[in-house]
C-alpha cells in the first residue's frame, strides 16, 4: 500500500509538473503574462501535452525507481524520455490541429523547464533524505577526523550526514592531489601524519579510520598515529562485509587487533566449496568451540543438506544452535550432545546423518592445564576421540575426514603438542587401509578463541591491570578466527587423502607487543595499565614452528596453504599406539610423557610441576 502511494504521489507530481511547464514556457515567452489572445491557445494544448507526457512518463518506468535513491540512472531517464516528449508533443499538436497560434519557442523552453523541475525535486528529495538540506542537525555532534578520502570515505561521508552522533570536521589523507580539496563540503586538511597536530588545535578526540582496501601496513601506521595522539579510534567494516550485506559503512566499530594483524584475505574457491558442500550433510565435532563454531557458520555459506553439530559441552551446543536459530531460521541444524570418546554414539550418529565431510575439531588444547595433571586425558581426548571418531567415520563410508591440529605438534615439548602429533599419525596411518581421505590442517593460534591470550588481556585491562605475559621474548603466530576456518575448509577441499597442509601463518608476533597494542586499542597508556612478566608455564616454548625439522613443504594453487611431507609412519606404529591406549584405564602424568616419547621421538619431554616466575622490570 506505502507502495503504491508513493508511485501515485510521484506521477501526480510530474503531472503537476508537465502542466506548471508549459504554462511557465508560454509565460517566459510572452513577456510575462499570458495575453488574453493566448489564453483559449494555452488551454486547448494543455489538455493535449500534459496526459501526452504523463503517458511517455509512465511506460518509460520511471516511477519504478525511488526518490530517496535518485542518482545519475533516474536523470538520464528524465532527459530521454522529456526529450522523446518534445518531439512528440508538436508531432500531436499538428494532427489535432492545436497546435495554431502556439509560439515556436514554447517547444524549447518547455522540456528544459520540465527536465529542471522533475530531476530537481528528485535530487532535492534525496538531498533532504540524507539530512543535505539540515546539516546543521548535527551541530552539536563530537567532532571526529576521518583518515582516508577514498571511496570508503565518499560513502561514510554520505551516511554519517543522517547520524547526528557525530560531526565531521575534516579528512585526512598521504595523496597530495587531494590536499585542500572537499569531498561533500567537508575539507582534506592534511596527511595522516599530522593527526596530533590537527586533533590538538580543533579539539578532536576521535578519529575514523575509513581505508579498508589499503595494505595492512598503511592501516596500523593510521591506527598507530590516532592512538598516540590520544584519539578515540573506530574503523569502517570490511567492503565485503559490507557487499555481503552484513553491516553498513556507517556501523562503526572499534579498531581490533585483527586489523592490525596484517592478515590479507582469504580467497576460497566457492564453486568447488559448494560442489562439495552444497546439498550433502556436513557433521563439525566440538562445534560449540571457537573454532568449530565458526566452521559452522562458513559451512552454512554454501548451503548443505544438514548440519550436524557433535559437542559435549551442553551450553556450548546450545548457544550455537540458537544462534543458527535465530540467524537462519530455515536452516536444518542437528544438534547433538556427543561425547567424540564414546564409539558407540559415534558409530550411530555417522551411520544415522551419512556425512560426505566430517570437520574433526573436538580436542583439548590448554597446554599448562593438559601438562600437569590431566595428562591422560589430553590422551584420552585428543588421541583416543581422533581414533574413535575417524574409525566411525571410515566404516559409515564419509567421503572426507578433516583433523584440525595445531603448530604446537611440531617438536612438541608439551603434551597437548605430542598428543595432536600422535592425532596427526593416526590419521596418516589409517588412510592406508580405508576409502574415505583423510586430511589434516596445521596451524598456530587464533586471536580471541577460548582460552587465548586475547581474552585474558581484556579482563585483566578491564580490571585496571596489570596485563601479565610470561616472558620477554615469548612469539606466536596468530590468525583470525574466520581465517583460520576457512582455510581450513579449503585445504579440505583440495586434500586428495594423507595430505598434512600447513597454513601460512605469516610473521610470529611478540605476545609482549600484543598486550602493547590492546591497552592502547583499550584507551589506555603504558604507564596507566602495567604489563608484569610471570615466567614461561609448564610445557611452553618461546617459539612455536610451523614446520618440523625434518618436513618439507610443496606449494599448492592456494597462496596460503602448502602441503607438509611429513615422515613416514611405520606400518607397525598403529599396532604400539593400539596397545598403549589399551592398556590401563588410568596413567600419571610422568607415564603418559614417557608413552608419548616412544610414539613420538621428536617429542622433547621436560618434567614441570610448578611455574618458575621470571623477573623483570615492567614494561617498557
Amino acid at each position: 500500500m506505502k507502495t503504491q502511494t508513493r508511485t501515485a504521489l510521484a506521477v501526480l507530481h510530474d503531472v503537476v509538473a508537465a502542466a506548471i511547464a508549459w504554462a511557465a514556457a508560454f509565460w517566459l515567452r510572452l513577456n510575462l503574462e499570458i495575453p488574453p489572445s493566448y489564453q483559449p491557445v494555452f488551454w486547448h494544448s494543455v489538455v493535449v501535452v500534459v496526459p501526452l507526457q504523463a503517458a511517455m512518463f509512465w511506460f518509460s518506468g520511471l516511477y519504478r525507481g525511488l526518490w530517496r535513491y535518485a542518482s545519475l540512472h533516474d536523470i538520464r531517464l528524465i532527459l530521454l524520455t522529456v526529450g522523446a516528449a518534445a518531439f512528440a508533443v508538436p508531432s500531436a499538436l499538428v494532427l489535432l490541429r492545436f497546435s495554431n497560434g502556439v509560439p515556436r519557442s514554447v517547444f524549447l523552453l518547455d522540456p528544459l523547464l520540465l527536465i529542471l523541475m522533475m530531476g530537481g525535486s528528485r535530487l532535492a528529495y534525496r538531498a533532504w533524505k540524507e539530512g543535505r538540506l539540515t546539516s546543521l542537525a548535527n551541530i552539536g555532534g563530537e567532532p571526529v577526523l576521518v583518515l582516508g578520502a577514498g571511496q570508503a570515505a565518499d560513502k561514510l561521508l554520505r551516511e554519517l550526514r543522517r547520524n547526528p552522533q557525530w560531526r565531521v570536521v575534516g579528512l585526512l589523507d598521504d595523496d597530495k592531489l587531494k590536499r585542500g580539496r572537499n569531498m561533500h563540503g567537508i575539507p582534506v586538511l592534511g596527511r595522516i601524519d599530522e593527526i596530533a597536530a590537527i586533533a590538538a588545535q580543533r579539539s578532536i578526540r576521535a578519529a575514523i579510520v575509513a581505508m579498508p582496501s589499503v595494505s595492512h601496513t598503511v592501516r596500523r601506521r593510521a591506527v598507530e598515529l590516532a592512538t598516540e595522539a590520544g584519539l578515540k579510534v573506530m574503523t569502517v567494516p570490511s567492503f565485503d562485509d559490507i557487499a555481503n550485506g552484513k553491516v553498513t559503512i556507517a556501523q562503526l566499530r572499534n579498531v581490533e587487533l585483527d586489523d592490525l594483524l596484517g592478515r590479507d584475505p582469504v580467497m576460497l574457491d566457492d564453486s568447488s566449496l559448494r560442489q562439495l558442500i552444497g546439498g550433502h550433510c556436513v557433521l563439525v565435532t566440538g562445534a560449540g568451540g571457537s573454532i568449530g563454531s565458526e566452521l559452522c557458520r562458513q559451512i552454512a555459506r554454501f548451503a548443505p543438506s544438514r548440519l550436524v553439530l557433535c559437542e559435549l559441552s551442553e551450553f556450548a551446543l546450545y548457544t550455537i544452535e540458537q544462534e543458527f536459530e535465530a540467524m537462519r531460521p530455515g536452516f536444518e541444524v542437528i544438534a547433538l550432545v556427543a561425547d567424540c570418546k564414546d564409539a558407540a554414539r559415534m558409530e550411530a550418529v555417522m551411520h544415522e546423518h551419512r556425512p560426505v565431510l566430517v570437520l574433526h575439531a573436538a580436542a583439548y588444547k590448554h597446554v599448562p592445564l593438559m601438562e600437569v595433571g590431566n595428562a591422560w586425558e589430553a590422551v584420552r581426548n585428543n588421541v583416543m576421540g581422533t581414533a574413535v571418531c575417524a574409525r566411525a567415520a571410515a566404516a559409515a563410508g564419509v567421503g572426507k575426514f578433516v583433523l584440525v591440529s595445531t603448530d604446537k605438534a611440531v617438536n612438541p615439548a608439551n603434551v597437548m603438542g605430542a598428543t595432536k602429533r600422535v592425532a596427526e599419525m593416526l590419521c596418516q596411518s589409517l588412510q592406508r587401509d580405508t576409502a574415505t581421505r583423510f586430511v589434516i590442517v596445521r596451524f598456530g593460534n587464533v586471536l580471541g578463541s577460548a582460552g587465548s591470550v586475547v581474552p585474558k588481556f581484556r579482563e585483566q585491562i578491564a580490571g585496571g591491570g596489570p596485563v601479565t605475559v610470561t616472558h620477554p621474548d615469548i612469539r606466536r603466530y596468530f590468525m583470525s578466527i574466520p581465517e583460520a576456518s576457512q582455510l581450513v575448509l579449503q585445504a579440505g577441499l583440495m586434500g586428495q587423502g594423507g595430505e598434512l597442509f600447513v597454513l601460512d601463518m605469516g610473521e610470529p608476533v611478540l605476545i609482549v607487543d600484543l598486550a602493547r597494542d590492546l591497552i592502547r586499542l583499550s584507551g589506555f597508556t603504558d604507564d596507566e595499565i602495567r604489563i608484569e612478566f610471570t615466567g614461561l608455564r609448564p610445557g611452553e616454548k618461546l617459539y612455536e614452528e610451523p614446520l618440523a625439522d625434518a618436513e618439507k613443504t610443496l606449494p599448492t594453487p592456494h597462496p596460503k596453504l602448502r602441503i607438509a611431507r611429513a615422515q613416514p609412519v611405520d606400518p607397525l606404529w598403529l599396532a604400539r599406539l593400539e596397545r598403549w591406549l589399551g592398556g590401563a584405564r588410568l596413567r600419571a602424568d610422568a607415564e603418559v610423557r614417557s608413552g608419548l616419547h616412544d610414539l613420538v621421538p621428536e617429542y622433547t619431554v621436560r618434567v614441570e610441576s610448578t611455574v618458575v616466575p621470571f623477573v623483570a622490570a615492567r614494561s617498557r
